[in-house]
Order: C-alpha cells, then structure tokens, then sequence
C-alpha cells in the first residue's frame, strides 16, 4: 500500500496565499460595486485609472475647485429636470501654457527581410485611445450610508449636465444625506503632473419629493 503525502505547510501557505489573491480586489482600484464613472470630454478609463492610483495620496485642497452649482445646502425635487452643475478651476489656466512637445517616434534602422515579414503576419498593437493631456474633474455624488458614489462623471469640462440615469439615481436617494465632491489633476500623456486636489469639504443639498 503506497504512503499517503502530504504537501508541506510552506507550500500549501503559498496556494492559499495565491488563490486569495486571485479572488481579491486590487487596493489600488476602485471595488467591482462601485464601477467605473461615466466619461465626458476627452476624458478617458485610461486617465480614469491613473486617477484612481493616485486616491491615497495626501490630501491637497490648495488648487481645488470651487462648485457654483449646486450651493451649499442646495435644495432639489424629485419632479425636476436634472441640472447642469457648474464649478471654476485654478487648473484650468494650464491650458494656456505652451503644449508639451510629444516625444517623436524615433526613426526605424534598417530591418531583416524576416522581422519585415513578421511585423506583417503579426502587426504592432496600437494602444485603443491616445494618452490623455489635460485637465481633468472627476465629480462623485454621496449619499449617508453609501461607501460607493451613487452617481459619479469624470469629465475633461467645467460642467456636469446630469444624465437620466445619474439624476435618477440621485432622485432615489430623496430624504439621505447628499453632497458632491470633486478630484481634480492636470494630466500630462496619462501621468498626474499636477494634483490631484480634493475641495476641502462636500458641498451638501438636498433631494425632496415632489412638490
């Protein structure tokens, strides 16, 4: 009768270790409940993710926007047409500084007839959206007792005109707690060259029934 085996402690600690991390969600992401935001502008999942990468880096208010729309304490109804929320950016005076020079391509030496062929069989991938340069504002919606925004765009524009899907969602948390709150960076090829900065406080208002 052959002896039974046995994995050793290390590596079925290893196995484990594995398959948790498999069935994990990444720290740096957020969780599969709260999704991706909407996209408005040119912005992209791309920028979107770089965003989310820089989430737990302290806290910086001195460039952040400033919302005209909603108000603090702003009061709406579940019988009126979705806004157009508004704000102003310090970031967006970046614009008129002189476009960053894109690095060039640099020009190809000479290649074997057979690299020639290979690249014909099995062309280059191309990234699906380029890098994105800019200023971005990535508005959330909160709503007490919720982790995830209930509602949440990131927009390369200085303003948010709610969709059906988005006012709804909001609409159906009539009688909650609800503020805005708004990340902002200035992005250069995807990678955060200013910011990111978060206002120093949720702009709160209000969803009753309707009147």
């Amino acid at each position: 009768m052959k002896p039974k085996t046995f994995l050793p402690w290390s590596t079925a600690a290893v196995a484990l270790l594995a398959l948790s991390a498999c069935t994990g969600t990444d720290e740096n992401l957020q969780s599969p409940e709260c999704g991706e935001p909407l996209y408005a502008g040119g912005a992209t999942d791309e920028a979107w993710r770089t965003m989310v990468d820089a989430k737990n880096q302290p806290q910086d208010s001195s460039r952040a926007v400033t919302l005209t729309s909603p108000e603090p304490g702003q009061s709406y109804f579940t019988d009126q047409a979705a806004p157009l929320w508004q704000w102003t950016s310090p970031l967006r005076a970046s614009l008129e500084r002189p476009a960053p020079l894109l690095e060039g391509r640099p020009r190809e030496s000479k290649r074997s007839v057979l690299a020639w062929l290979g690249n014909l069989v099995l062309p280059t991938a191309e990234a699906h959206l380029p890098p994105y340069t800019g200023d971005l504002y990535w508005v959330k919606v909160y709503a007490a007792g919720r982790v995830c925004p209930v509602a949440q765009v990131l927009t390369s524009e200085l303003q948010w005109q709610l969709d059906g899907g988005s006012w709804q969602t909001v609409k159906d948390a009539a009688g909650k707690e609800l503020s805005v709150q708004v990340v902002s960076a200035y992005l250069v090829q995807n990678r955060i060259t200013e910011g990111p900065y978060t206002m120093g406080s949720t702009v709160p208002f209000t969803m009753g029934m309707a009147r």
